[in-house]
């Protein structure tokens, strides 16, 4: 129970159950369970502290059923006890004045405990009252950044489709679509950061690669002779992390596309994601041609395509390795948690 305020039982059960029933039976439940508890104790020490456990009973009685279950707790018990056990058996009467004024402060002490719970009962509901408006408020917060970030991607989105249809020059038309593609890959990863599920933060790897890798067999392959498959185990990764691994993967599927099957109308590209104890692999790998020996590995001398999935792979806390041969080309990408 993360608040006290969320288990008021007369809320809970009402209308089902009118709020004085669910408050007489609280009171009655209360005083059943401090009679057992009692039992018990009586074992051990028989007839000792008589009152003791009137204030605990009262107290959860109050905190789960408000005020009227604790009164009811509180006057069952003292009037039990004051009869068949204190100060005398079976009666009312009192030996001597003492045991009258200790009955006095019993009464005036269960009264307080009363209001002391029934105060701390109404604050702790308040709270959650607050709590859960603050939330509304956050949540209706996110759902309108969600709406406005989905209509810039959008606009990005269709603002470079415009230009990439326009172009004349080929080369041009391909960079714009690239960059659609760059575009797409994060708007991708803002859509499940904000499904509200998985952790606070952080994107579910294996909703967004499957989408994303979708979205890039549908782009990069509409004939369908080249297939993408995809393989991620179920993983929370922060944000900022996310976005990059996905950069990351668009940029090597780009470049597999483009060069891991010239002359070719049919291969596989695999995309895999492994969450390990300590962090997370990436690999992308192809059944093409492999790449030649003088770019078997990235470097800062290659095309921008390379220089991006470093700078990307950076960003995401990961080290690539490339390996290539006539088999085809295994990038992987390794990220500590």
């Amino acid at each position: 129970m993360k608040h006290i305020g969320d288990f008021d039982l007369c809320d809970r059960l009402s209308p089902t159950i009118p709020v004085w029933v669910t408050q007489v039976g609280v009171g009655l439940l209360s005083v059943v369970a401090a009679r057992i508890v009692r039992m018990i104790f009586d074992i051990v020490a028989g007839g000792a502290a008589p009152f003791a456990l009137i204030y605990p009973a009262i107290m959860l009685a109050t905190l789960f059923a408000r005020a009227f279950a604790g009164v009811i707790t509180a006057t069952i018990m003292i009037l039990y006890i004051w009869y068949y056990l204190y100060p005398i058996e079976n009666s009312f009467r009192f030996a001597n004045p003492a045991e009258a004024f200790s009955v006095i402060v019993v009464v005036i002490t269960a009264i307080m405990t009363i209001l002391i719970a029934e105060l701390f009962r109404s604050v702790a509901r308040k709270a959650t009252q607050e709590r859960d408006r603050q939330i509304a408020d956050r949540d209706l917060f996110l759902a309108e950044f969600d709406h406005r970030m989905k209509n810039n991607f959008a606009i990005v989105a269709g603002l470079l489709d415009m230009q990439k249809r326009r172009a004349s020059n080929p080369a041009t038309a391909e960079a714009l679509e690239t960059a659609q593609m760059r575009v797409d890959s994060i708007a991708r990863a803002h859509r499940h950061l904000y499904r509200g599920s998985g952790q606070p933060g952080a994107v579910e790897m294996k909703e967004y690669l499957g989408d994303l890798c979708a979205a890039l067999s549908e782009s990069l392959f509409p004939r369908g002779g080249i297939t993408l498959v995809c393989n991620s185990d179920k993983a929370a990764v922060p944000r900022d992390r996310a976005v990059s691994i996905g950069l990351v993967i668009n940029e090597l599927v780009t470049n597999a596309a483009k060069h891991a099957f010239p002359g070719r109308e049919v291969g596989t590209i695999v995309v895999t994601f492994r969450a390990k104890p300590d962090g997370w692999v990436v690999m992308v790998a192809d059944d093409g041609v492999g790449m030649p020996e003088a770019v078997a590995t990235p470097g800062p001398d290659h095309g921008l395509g390379s220089r991006l999935i470093e700078a990307f792979a950076r960003q995401a806390g990961g080290a690539i390795t490339t390996e290539s041969d006539g088999t085809g080309t295994r990038v992987t990408m390794g990220l500590a948690a």
